[in-house]
């Protein structure tokens, strides 16, 4: 692949930060053609992919790495100076909650681009005139941009331009959203940043995908409005699903039929535990922070409701276990073993951050229960910060004398499962689907108190208790 602008051929790119959003960015860039230096302050982390090893888990991630490590085509390291010779710098550190507030922590963005801006600096001296191009893709309130180009300028000097890039990656997806995106969002000031991208990004955007050029506040925005909008979508049908259980209603049913509405749409619509991981839950938070900082806090009051929302979620499924254990609100679970199917937000990933279903297995352990979890992908990062919790190397052996099973991520295997098989190993066949995700009456058939989140009210006995 070559790609020019101006008749200059742009082949060499760098990556600032190689956490979830930079690794997948770099492999995705050098899998494109390109020549990509990845850069991280992490010894260990760098070492780790210089070998071609993920330092986490990502479907197709892994193979893509070590088939261009091999190649010579990709390439990490911690110093910084070495991405200086690049034309297009990529800007993917993290943008954490800060510890005093809900706003965004932007120390590890402001320090990348002050390191990068003096690399910068001295090839200018060695190369005058020579232009690059900084790509900001982290999630950064709104006004960060701005505030970064007067930096890189006055630490770099006019001919290094920034732009604002949005990443939109679904955990799980994100190697298909780096080489095929939905959208791309260039946030621009001149038409040369946008050349630049536009020529980065040819394959993408020969295939037809939408590419939205604009100014730097509204590219800002664009990412934490559709991460704040997600959330509420899914707390909105959480909220119905508390009504549901109450009434009898069936919350399933019910989104399939709002669903139809092409206003509405059904995906994100799946009633459950709620939404956790490193993203949505912080950049919620941030959102309503930097809002109350513009003086305009009362145009996102709403989102402290979808938050109390998501944080019910896990209330409940605490709740309903405690219910199908006979066990009254305070009473100790002492002597009960729960088996908890999950521990990773999502599918896919090993991302234990927020996790929903780690926070309730979490609690019941509290509670005194013995809890067992098991997850294909995270039972090791799940294992650093909950050792106090017992882990398992299948969904049998998680389940074995369990007094009830709690499924809570939506793993594929978890949906396969054969509920007879399954009967046959508990103590009690007792299960909460957090995620309503499982056939429900294949598993009342095979003899289970199944309960939803949302659905036929209470509980859903199973046949043979209601014939007794």
């Amino acid at each position: 692949m070559v790609v020019r602008t101006k008749g200059k051929r742009i082949v060499r790119l760098s990556v600032i930060g190689t956490g979830y959003l930079g690794a997948v960015h770099a492999a995705g860039m050098a899998d494109l053609g390109f020549e990509v230096v990845g850069v991280d302050v992490d010894p260990a982390k760098v070492a780790l992919l210089q070998r071609g090893e993920a330092p986490f888990y990502e479907p197709g991630l892994e193979p893509l790495l070590r088939k261009h490590v091999e190649a010579g085509r990709l390439r990490f390291t911690t110093d910084l100076a070495e991405a200086a010779a690049a034309e297009v710098h990529f800007l993917c550190v993290g943008t954490p909650q800060s510890r005093r507030s809900d706003a965004a922590d932007l120390t590890y963005v402001d320090d990348a681009v002050a390191r990068l801006a003096a690399h910068l600096a001295r090839r200018a001296a060695r190369h005058p005139g020579r232009p690059a191009l900084v790509v900001g893709k982290s999630t950064v309130p709104v006004g960060t941009a701005q505030r970064l180009q007067a930096t890189l300028h006055e630490l770099a000097g006019p001919h290094v331009e920034l732009a604002w890039n949005p990443e939109f990656l679904r955990e799980g997806f994100a190697v298909e959203d780096t080489l095929h995106p939905d959208r791309l969002v260039f946030g621009v000031r001149g038409s040369r940043a946008e050349q630049v991208l536009r020529q980065v990004y040819a394959e993408a955007i020969s295939q037809r995908t939408p590419v939205v050029v604009t100014d730097y506040a509204t590219a800002e925005l664009v990412k934490t409005s559709a991460n704040a909008f997600l959330a509420t979508k899914i707390s909105f049908i959480n909220a119905v699903a508390e009504i549901c259980d109450q009434t009898g209603a069936d919350v399933a049913t019910l989104a399939d039929a709002i669903g139809h509405d092409a206003r509405i749409g059904r995906r994100f619509l799946n009633a459950g535990l709620g939404y956790g991981g490193g993203c949505l839950p912080k950049d919620v938070r941030a959102f309503r922070a930097r809002a109350d900082e513009l003086g305009v806090g009362d145009s996102l009051d709403f989102l402290s409701g979808i938050e109390a929302v998501n944080g019910r979620r896990r209330d409940r499924v605490v709740e309903l276990t405690r219910e199908l254990l006979g066990a009254a609100p305070g009473v100790s679970l002492a002597g009960r073993r729960v088996a908890v199917l999950g521990a990773a937000f999502k599918p896919h990933s090993d991302d234990i951050r927020d996790s929903p279903a780690l926070d309730v297995a979490r609690r019941l352990d509290a509670d005194g229960a013995t809890v067992t979890v098991f997850d294909p992908a995270a039972n090791g990062p799940a294992r650093r910060i909950a050792p106090q919790l017992k882990y398992a190397d299948s969904t049998l052996e998680a389940a074995r004398g369990a007094d009830v099973v709690l499924h809570l991520t939506e793993w594929p295997e978890f949906r396969a499962i054969d509920p007879a098989a399954l009967a046959d190993v508990v103590a009690r066949p007792n299960v909460v689907d957090a995620r309503n995700c499982l056939d429900r009456e294949a598993w009342t058939a095979a003899g289970w108190t199944y309960v939803g989140l949302g659905r036929n009210g209470r509980l859903a006995i199973n046949p043979l208790e209601a014939s007794a």
